[in-house]
């Protein structure tokens, strides 16, 4: 029996057809958390056999496919307690797939060492006792939403803009690792060339940080470097397509660099958004880059709009 070669037979992007599909499944499964997410289910989301899936699974990510399952589970739980205050534990974990609150704070506990409360209240003290009355003093809302696209933070000088965003195709490129200068390489030396063979400077850009490296382990932090481009365009490099959700965000405007932006997102997250009125919603944090956006390459300093997702509290 004879018969063609896997080399010669397999397409020549035959790697990055798995990598989509794994990207669909995680991208699935952080966007269904609250839900069932069985072997099958998730499959069928790759359009791989369920009876390897698993085991094709474990091979990409590193870890088995119930171990991620309750990971992100967990770790997303964590990012709600710190970012939605106004939520019960328990809300919590029925919101990130846990059948009850005693099987969250038992899965917490491994991850973390402490209980939910005890963490939440540790990461942020009093927070779970702050009022959306005393959140909204110097506000002015209008059925949940503030009325003025504009709020500064008495606390801080961040001005923050309110601003409602269409749904955008965009082309990316995905960084798995610890975040700071190796992001910044990786946008150098993989997506800059990348975006030079297919003529895509003077497009709108997006970084995307999947994850909170207090929580997640660093060598597992997502970074996505996304491009303006429509799904119909057909570009070199094999990057990977998807839509960025539409919806509100609050956004200001960052000026420094790699080691600097952190400090900013914390003062958004820890001073801006408490005081706000308004709590994280599912959909990730974005940063902003619009075509005038600059670099300098002699300092590394560069500008951005560094943009939370929210929704009332």
């Amino acid at each position: 029996m004879t018969g063609a070669s896997a080399n010669t037979a397999a397409p020549r992007d035959s790697r990055s057809e798995y990598e989509r599909r794994i990207h669909r499944v995680t991208a699935h499964i952080d966007q269904h958390l609250d839900e069932p997410l069985d072997l099958e289910t998730l499959a069928a989301v790759a359009n791989f056999s369920a009876f390897h899936f698993h085991r094709l699974f474990r091979a990409w990510t590193g870890e088995t496919l119930g171990d991620y399952l309750r990971r992100r589970r967990v770790e997303t739980g964590a990012l709600r307690l710190l970012t939605q205050p106004r939520s019960t534990v328990l809300e919590v974990a029925l919101a990130v797939g846990f059948g009850s609150g005693e099987a969250f704070a038992r899965a917490f506990r491994t991850r973390f060492g402490a209980s939910p409360s005890a963490w939440r209240e540790e990461r942020n003290p009093g927070q779970a006792e702050r009022s959306l009355d005393q959140a909204m003093k110097s506000l002015d809302f209008d059925h949940g939403i503030p009325a003025t696209p504009l709020i500064e933070d008495t606390t801080m000088t961040t001005k923050v803009s309110l601003i409602d965003v269409p749904a955008t195709p965009v082309a990316y490129h995905r960084y798995t690792g610890p975040y700071g200068q190796p992001v910044a390489r990786f946008w150098m030396e993989r997506v800059a060339p990348w975006m030079a063979e297919n003529n895509l400077f003077g497009r709108v850009r997006y970084g995307i940080a999947h994850d909170d490296p207090t929580i997640t382990e660093p060598a597992k932090c997502r970074h996505d470097a996304c491009v303006v481009a429509d799904a119909k365009e057909v570009l070199s490099g094999q990057p990977m397509g998807t839509t960025l959700p539409g919806g509100r965000y609050a956004c200001t405007r960052f000026e420094g660099t790699v080691d600097e932006i952190d400090a900013a997102w914390q003062r958004m997250l820890g001073g801006w958004l408490p005081a706000s009125g308004l709590q994280l919603d599912a959909r990730p944090l974005l940063e902003h880059y619009p075509i005038e956006a600059t670099f300098d390459p002699a300092t590394g300093v560069f500008d951005c709009d560094i943009c939370l997702t929210v929704k009332a509290l």
